[in-house]
């Protein structure tokens, strides 16, 4: 998606071609990605800091702009439509370029080569991987990159063997923290999920007993399968597990569809599975796990330039996430 920057108005506009010319501003940008993200206006407000009119007015302009509805107006928040899904990928693209852009006038700029050994695991290689990833080949495309996928636990023992330089991982399952220096770049509480026009959706939050007796469909990746396997242990009496699966698409397929709900963190949520229907999440009460999303390297032992770089650029590949 190609943008150029215009001076006018005390107003820096993003000028698009997205479904025709047109301009829209970067602040209109962040308020929408803030109220795509907290799922009400209110919420937006309040991360923002800014009025709640503020931000209804920038949605507003922003699809005016674009010629789409970006959200459904529901009274208990916004509901991200299918267009609005499309172009939250861009929006955060975006932001994340001006960023780097910005970026580039601190510290040195000079290309760096070098060699960078990279772990990481499958959960984190599908969700959060490809952001840092681009942002950091973006700005060191000279560093030679070897990315290894594997389990956290063997991820640790390379770390700790001095066999990858960093991992990209769930750190809240980092044992070894004298061994390795650890960073959380994510936190990702747990949802429930559900297809769309099921009963509990009718809810805000539903109190974890009324799942008793639904279906589960269980996701059996890293410690999430752990993680929900406790969750579902505080559940009087414990929901009906009817499948298990290492595919996040296909929990995404299965819940969709209606054969069943799912518990899951943030952090792999989307609103649509791939056949296109639409799947909703919602607030379970009580104190449900989250998952966290970071970097971890060998401690002790000073970076190298190339990691060093990564560990810098990955700071800010996720800021809003």
């Amino acid at each position: 998606m190609g943008a150029r920057f215009k001076r006018g108005g005390g107003d820096r506009r993003v000028r698009a071609a997205y479904g025709g010319a047109m301009s829209f501003t970067l602040r209109q940008l962040r308020f929408f990605v803030a109220a795509a993200e907290q799922g009400s206006v209110s919420g937006a407000a309040r991360v923002l800091s800014i009025s709640q009119s503020s931000v209804t007015e920038a949605v507003r302009g922003l699809e005016d702009d674009l010629g789409v509805t970006l959200f459904d107006r529901q009274a208990r928040g916004l509901q991200i439509t299918h267009k609005g899904s499309a172009f939250l990928r861009h929006a955060r693209q975006i932001l994340a370029d001006v960023s780097r852009a910005r970026e580039a006038f601190h510290g040195d700029a000079e290309p760096a080569g070098g060699r960078l050994s990279l772990g990481v695991t499958s959960l984190v290689a599908g969700y959060v991987l490809s952001d840092i990833l681009a942002r950091f080949r973006r700005a060191w495309p000279q560093v030679e990159l070897n990315v290894i996928e594997d389990s956290g636990d063997y991820l640790q023992h390379l770390l700790i063997g001095g066999e990858l330089d960093v991992a990209v991982l769930l750190t809240s399952s980092v044992r070894d923290r004298l061994a390795l220096q650890v960073e959380t770049l994510l936190v990702s509480p747990f949802r429930l999920w559900l297809p769309l026009g099921h009963p509990l959706a009718q809810q805000e939050a539903i109190a974890r007993d009324e799942l008793a007796g639904y279906p589960l469909i269980q996701l059996m990746v890293d410690e999430v399968e752990e993680a929900t396997r406790a969750l579902m242990g505080t559940i009087r009496p414990p929901p009906r597990v009817t499948f298990r699966t290492r595919s996040v698409e296909a929990v995404r397929s299965l819940v969709a569809t209606g054969a069943g709900l799912a518990l899951l963190p943030d952090l792999v949520y989307r609103p649509w599975s791939l056949e296109g229907d639409r799947i909703e999440i919602r607030d379970v009460s009580g104190d449900l796990p989250t998952v966290h999303v970071g970097l971890a390297w060998r401690r002790g032992a000073p970076l190298q330039a190339a990691a060093l770089h990564f560990v810098r650029s990955a700071r800010g590949a996720i800021p809003d996430r």
